[in-house]
């Protein structure tokens, strides 16, 4: 008879040398174009949800910045949808030069406020050691882009971005 409190606990060893591997210590991001030569990545763990939008289940939203594409439901729940290209300075979705059929939203929470980050499409979900993110500097990026970033990692063209700083610009909308 076995016992379900055993003392004997699962632990990943490596084949070659039977030795504890180190802790992982690499982050799941999620990457979307910014522009042909650049992705954004935000971390996987603060993204609520990944959904197909339908521009015609938005309702524009009058006297907003042009970022703002408007209202959704989301879960039965009102949720505000951003263009995150226009709203960090890169093209708009409006004038990206293609129609786009059903963009993404990535839906974020921050404290209990849920925000839709429209973009075009979602690549892949990408390990990265955020230990190695150089931080973001005069020069570096453009100015407009600059207080949403937390840094770049070291060989790859992707800016990773900082989702409390776009929930924070963006907390007065609909009060």
């Amino acid at each position: 008879m076995t016992s379900l409190d055993s003392p004997l606990t699962l632990t990943t060893l490596d084949p070659l040398t039977l030795e504890p591997l180190p802790p992982e210590t690499r982050e799941r991001l999620l990457s979307f174009p910014l522009s042909k030569e650049e992705n954004g990545l935000l971390p996987l763990e603060q993204i609520t949800e990944i959904m197909r939008l339908n521009w015609v289940e938005i309702l524009p939203v009058p006297e907003m910045p042009s970022c703002i594409l408007g209202i959704g439901n989301w879960r039965g729940e009102m949720l505000w949808l951003v263009d995150l290209k226009e709203l960090v300075g890169y093209t708009p979705l409006s004038k990206s030069g293609k129609i786009l059929a059903s963009p993404v939203a990535i839906v974020i929470e921050v404290n209990h406020q849920s925000l839709g980050l429209v973009v075009e499409q979602v690549n892949d979900i990408e390990l990265h050691d955020l230990q190695r993110l150089q931080p973001a500097t005069a020069g570096t990026f453009p100015p407009k882009i600059m207080p949403f970033v937390l840094g770049s990692l070291p060989g790859v063209s992707s800016i990773v971005l900082d989702i409390t700083a776009i929930s924070r610009l963006l907390a007065g909308i609909g009060k």
